[in-house]
This record gives C-alpha cells, structure tokens and sequence, in this order.
C-alpha cells in the first residue's frame, strides 16, 4: 500500500496544477502512529498505523467577493475529483469575511520549505522499546506491593506539506509522545495517576513516575473525609496545564470585542491592557521554546473566528499572551486584525505559564503547608460560562490532605468550580515551571510548561461519590 502512494510533494502540485479557480490551497498530512496498552500488569495490545489526509481549497470570485470550498479525502486521492469537489463547494458557499491575499514564496511558512520535497518519516515500535524495557520490572515490583499498573505509550511522527497557488511551500514533520500510568490497589479502593509528554520518549523516567504512584498509594492507606468548602489547595503542574489550556482557548479577540468573553471589556472592547493579576505572570507560546519546539507556522483547513485558511504558512513567533501579570495579545487572523487595528496573532501547538524568579518545587512547598490539599489530577471539566470562564470539573486518582509539612491522609473527590482567569489573580505562590501534562486535554496539547499554584481558596463547590 504505501508503495503505491504518491509523494505528498508531488500530490500538493498536482492539486495545484488542477485547480481552475482563482486561487488554491493544498494541504497533505501524513501521521504514522505506534501504540501500546497495558493493564493487570501485562501489556496487552500495540499497534502499528498509517494515516493520509488529503486537503484541497479552492478559492473563486463571484460578483466581486471571495468564497472558500473545502474538501478532504483520505489515503490516495481521485486529485480530478476532489479539486472540482472543492470548487463546487466553492461556488455554494458565502462570501468569506476572511479573504486576504494568499501568502507566496518567501512570505510565510516560518522558515519551513526548505525541505518540501522530502518524503514523510514513519515511526515504528522501536521509538517504545525503553518504556517495554521498564515495563517488565515495574508489573514485577507492582505484584510484589499488591497494586496493578495500566495505561498505555503512544507516539506519533506528523509531517505537513502545504502549498499555495501564490507559489508558498511549507513542510514540518513533529514526533509527538505521551505515557500515562494508573496505579490501583488489588482491591480498587486506592489509585493514582501520572502522565508525561514527549517527543522521542530519551529520559523518560518511568520508574521515577511508578515510584511516585506507590508513595501517593502508600499516602491513600489513611483515608479521610471532608465536606465540600475552600480550601487552601497545591495544584502540581500537571493540574495547572489542566486548567491553563481552557483559558488559552479563550484567548478569542472576536468573542471578547462581541461581548461573549471573559476578556471582553465593559461597555465594549476588549481587556488588552488590563492586570490580570499582581504577580509578574507571563502566558506565551513560542514554536522554538527549548523542549517544546512545534510547528513555526499556521496549518488550518477550516476557517473560524480566530484563524483563517487564507493564513495557511502564516510564520509563528514568540507571543506573549499575558506579560507582567497583564492581558497583552487575543488571537486574531489577518483579516480580524486588519479590522480592529491590531497585530495578528494566531494560536501555536505549545503554552508556557512562567513566573520570573520562581524557583520552588511542589515538593517544597508542600513541607512549607500548615494545612490544605494536594491535587494530583482534574478530570471531566466543563465550561460553565464563557462570559467569566467558569469551569467545573472532578478530582480523580488522588486528593490528599497535608498537616504541617506532611501528607497525612487521601481524601474523598470533589467536583469543583472555579475560573482560570479569576484564579491567576488569588495565586498565593508558584514554583518552578516545568514540562507538564494535561490529563483532560494532553491528547490535544501535548507541549506545556507549568509551575506548581498555591491557591488560599480553590473551590470544592460539591462532594463527588467517584471513586
């Protein structure tokens, strides 16, 4: 099958060369994919796929305005078919109030063309052999302590190839890895959870994160209830991506200049400008942030309120989208930002939240608690209202409660309530960043840096029978 492919090179061309509209985009994405599933100590599946999508976007004109149509096939495309597919949608769609003129050659793709021509690399097994490797001692240790270790490793290898009829040519390929862990007591009461992403999986320390899912099970055998409240609450870093990754999607500059935002201004406008909070906080994403290199330009093929398809290449730079505590940028594409007098800016694969001269670890602010809970992960959250970025969620696989610098017990779950935004403000002190992994929504950004929060009053607004 793969033989009889044609290089995604080459199919972008020939979707190009097809077309008869005024202007055209052709996306090829190749994802090679490997995976492997574990539980009852054992592994128990892995897997090997191949997946192409083929995207083509005609663009024409029709009574003095610009209309897109999009159509995507899968594996290896009838190019004829889906480029006149496209163009008919084309000429049944609106006008699109996002047209500007396709960047060309030397314009855009943030440097990524240089190697167009290059076939797509495929990931296989073998980038998995060391988590296998540490697998087998980690089922071994786990019967010897009366616990089961589930979850799964997967990694995958994404090459782009998008090409414009302005003459544009941009290729990236990105590895992209996760773990996650549970451990479970034999007799299910206790459990916990550990996740990491990756890129190629060299120093993942598995059984540094098997170590540390014993100590919070060890932790769980002192169990202790609680009502629901505000309480003083260490959120790890893991737990602040959990709720960081909501408030970069609400980064929106339409939603917050048409009053549906957390950011928009009173009486109009937007909140660019405004503290958001008093400590020196900076939220950035940048495509070459050191571990957390990503894609440097736009890949989009569909066009929304804050990216457009005509932005297909669009370089990525260093953003900052809270600096010094205050709101600096909102996302907007060309056409948006043209319209509201501001810089474009669109969101990239990767999100930092960094508090300069931080330097703590969860571990040591954890000995400076008299008294308050630590979180290991949120799971199932929910927006409640956009307007204040309210969201609710539970706590899973872990909440403990700590007297005097000490663990002394696991407490029951919690759903909770609470506002990303407003809790930046409440922040009573963060530690170091470091490479963190949403358990909520790390299948999607898997490339963030977060520093453990001490909040004085996380809100528990309920409590949760889950187990």
């Amino acid at each position: 099958m793969t033989a009889r492919l044609t290089p995604p090179a080459q199919l972008v061309e020939r979707i190009l060369d097809a077309s008869r509209a005024e202007d055209c985009i052709a996306v090829v994405e190749e994802d090679s994919q490997v995976e492997v599933r574990f539980a009852n100590n054992t592994t128990t599946t892995n897997g090997v796929r191949r997946l192409r999508r083929v995207t083509a976007m005609s663009i024409t004109a029709t009574s003095g305005a610009l209309s897109v149509g999009v159509e995507s096939r899968s594996g290896e495309p009838d190019v004829e078919a889906l480029v006149r597919a496209s163009e008919g949608a084309a000429s049944a769609s609106p006008p699109a109030e996002d047209a500007v003129p396709l960047l060309g050659a030397g314009e855009g793709d943030g440097g990524g063309g240089s190697a167009f021509e290059e076939p797509a690399p495929l990931t296989d097994l073998s980038v998995l052999r060391g988590v296998l490797d540490g697998l087998a001692g980690a089922f071994e240790r786990a019967r010897s302590r009366a616990h089961v270790l589930s979850g799964f490793a997967t990694h995958e290898l994404t090459t782009v190839y998008v090409g414009t009829s302005a003459g544009l040519r941009a290729r990236h390929q990105q590895p992209t890895g996760s773990l996650e862990l549970v451990a479970r007591s034999t007799d299910g009461a206790r459990s916990a959870w550990a996740g990491r992403g990756t890129e190629w999986f060299e120093g993942l320390d598995l059984d540094g994160l098997h170590r540390n899912l014993e100590r919070r099970l060890d932790w769980a055998e002192r169990r202790l209830e609680l009502p629901a409240g505000r309480y003083e609450t260490l959120l790890p870093p893991d737990a602040t991506a959990d709720l960081m990754i909501f408030l970069y999607g609400d980064l929106s500059g339409r939603d917050a200049e048409d009053g549906r935002s957390v950011f928009s201004a009173p009486g109009g406008g937007t909140r660019v400008g405004e503290s958001i909070t008093d400590l020196p906080v900076e939220l950035r994403s940048d495509p070459r942030e050191p571990g957390l290199e990503s894609i440097p330009f736009l890949v989009t093929t569909a066009s929304g309120s804050d990216v457009s398809v005509f932005d297909n290449g669009l370089p990525l730079a260093r953003t900052s989208w809270i600096e010094e505590g205050r709101l600096e940028r909102l996302f907007y594409h060309r056409a948006g930002a043209a319209r509201s007098q501001v810089a474009p800016a669109v969101p990239a694969d990767n999100l930092v939240l960094e508090i300069p001269g931080a330097t703590a670890s969860l571990e040591e602010m954890v000995a400076r608690t008299r008294k308050g809970l630590l979180l290991t992960c949120l799971w199932y959250i929910r927006t409640v209202d956009p307007v204040t970025a309210l969201l609710t969620g539970l706590t899973r696989d872990g909440v403990y409660l700590v007297e005097d610098g000490e663990v002394v017990g696991a407490v029951n779950n919690f759903r909770f309530n609470e506002s990303p935004v407003e809790l930046l403000s409440r922040i009573a002190e963060a530690g170091a960043s470091e490479r963190a992994f949403s358990r909520e929504s790390g299948e999607y950004m898997n490339r963030t840096s977060m520093p453990p929060l001490r909040v004085p009053d996380f809100n528990m607004s309920s409590v949760s029978p889950a187990t």
